[in-house]
């Protein structure tokens, strides 16, 4: 059988045993079953096929003339599809089998075979190896939507910062992420997230500084039914919805005293006691913080706890703002150049020469945000096909270079009204683009809800506006 050939969906099962009856009584069962079958007659036939082909199941006599089934065994585990293996082993073998299972058996059999519990114990073996393969293919994806190859790492910053990453993301280490707004410190959060053993379990942020106390320690821990005034059910809290993933706590440096007591206790003891309740539960979940404030200053300030801020900070990254790391300014001016004409549908090559330069000398205070909203409105009000210094001024409508004084502005204006202006423009477009509906609005500008209400009113918009 040419495993090259075979359908991705099919289950391929490879039957090992020297003894030519024992080997075809198991092929005829299967087939009858309907699964493809491929046969070795030894077992060092079997380890080649095994290291050239592509098996889901591999059953195999335990004991050969020359190289037995737990030499088959070992092999099959090598490979990197990691197939299930399936022992058959006479009567006096079990021992061996017994410590088969220690090395990476799916399960043994005795001669002479229950057919019927035979051919249950292969849908097991192949449903552990489809599940096996759907986590793998859900933790591509999360690696590929949100691992290390989404962050602009070109400034040897940023490439030791990827360092980091890659070396604790395969650890439970509690991570403090710092740095300004707008630096990327959830991305880095979710790379960290995407490229542990818990990226196919939940990655769930939550920001400390959206919500009032009450409801925050609610939404973290969980409640009891009649905990309090409208508690009608019992509510599990983020801490259990992230079982076995992440828990990222953005602006840490919110969170009320009372809490972080509560906070220091989850992380202490590995138990969440819900609002309300007597009872504590077990959790498996890493902590990830995140903060734009410097929480040493907090801490002898007395507004935040030093025990939790050195149980948070085990592994500390400091992301640097982007006017200490500007060659990373034009690949990600081109990033969400690629985004945005896509987007837009717009036929847009780049940014000439002149415009990169100004953009790489602005110095840009809201970071990595104010770039992309900078991009998206500049491809917003533009139509040729590269983007002119002309084209920015709509934008950076006041600039001061890093190493000159000459200024691109607009009369009257400063940059943080021009681009309140573009904001308010944007939000209102997407407002009335959704009908008003906030949910789907905040999800379409890829903000929080909260965030999303507090610029509402902000700008005072209204459905009228």
């Amino acid at each position: 059988m040419d495993q090259h050939d075979k359908k991705a969906d099919t289950p391929q099962i490879l039957v090992v045993d020297d003894e030519r009856w024992g080997r075809e009584l198991l092929k005829e069962l299967l087939i009858l079953e309907g699964y493809p079958v491929d046969t070795a007659v030894s077992g060092e036939e079997a380890i080649e096929k095994i290291n050239i082909g592509s098996y889901d199941l591999v059953i195999s006599d335990l004991k050969m003339r020359k190289l037995t089934g737990i030499d088959v065994l070992r092999e099959a585990k090598k490979q990197h599809y990691d197939p299930e293996v399936l022992l058959i082993t006479a009567h006096g073998s079990v021992e061996t089998a017994v410590e088969a299972l220690k090395i990476g058996a799916f399960d043994y059999h005795e001669k002479p075979i229950n057919t019927k519990r035979f051919l249950l114990t292969i849908r097991r073996a192949l449903e552990k190896r489809q599940l096996k393969g759907e986590i793998r293919n859900l933790k591509k994806q999360v690696e590929e939507k949100y691992g290390r190859s989404n962050i602009i790492a070109v400034s040897d910053k940023m490439r030791k910062i990827m360092e980091i990453v890659d070396t604790i993301s395969r650890t439970d280490a509690a991570v403090l992420i710092q740095g300004e707004s707008g630096t990327g410190k959830e991305l880095v959060a979710r790379a960290i997230h995407a490229g542990s053993d818990r990226a196919h379990n939940p990655f769930i942020p939550v920001n400390c500084g959206a919500l009032p106390e009450p409801l925050l320690e609610s939404e973290l821990f969980g409640h009891a039914k009649g905990a309090f005034t409208g508690a009608v059910k019992e509510k599990k809290g983020l801490f259990e919805e992230a079982e076995g993933g992440t828990l990222l706590l953005d602006e840490i440096g919110e969170l009320p005293l009372p809490l972080q007591v509560k906070l220091l206790r989850v992380l202490q003891n590995g138990e969440v006691r819900p609002v309300g309740s007597n009872v504590s539960k077990t959790i498996n979940v890493r902590i990830i913080a995140c903060t734009n404030k410097q929480l040493q200053d907090m801490v002898e300030a007395g507004t935040f706890r030093d025990d939790l801020f050195y149980r948070l900070r085990v592994v500390p990254i400091t992301i640097p703002a982007l006017i200490e790391r500007k060659e990373d300014i034009p690949p990600l001016i081109n990033h969400f150049l690629r985004k945005y004409t896509l987007k837009m549908k717009k036929a847009i090559q780049g940014f000439s020469p002149e415009a990169m330069k100004i953009l790489v000398e602005y110095h840009w205070p809201g970071n990595i945000r104010e770039v992309e909203n900078c991009v998206e409105g500049t491809l917003a009000l533009t139509s040729s096909g590269e983007i002119q210094v002309s084209d920015l001024s709509f934008i950076l409508s006041s600039r001061k270079p890093a190493d000159s004084g000459e200024l691109l502005e607009t009369e009257g204006t400063t940059l943080e009204e021009t681009m309140n202006t573009a904001e308010r423009a944007c939000i209102l477009k997407a407002l009335k683009r959704n009908s008003w509906n906030q949910v789907q609005t905040a999800r379409e500008l890829s903000i929080g809800r909260s965030s999303l209400w507090r610029k509402i009113e902000k700008y005072d918009l209204r459905q009228n506006s």
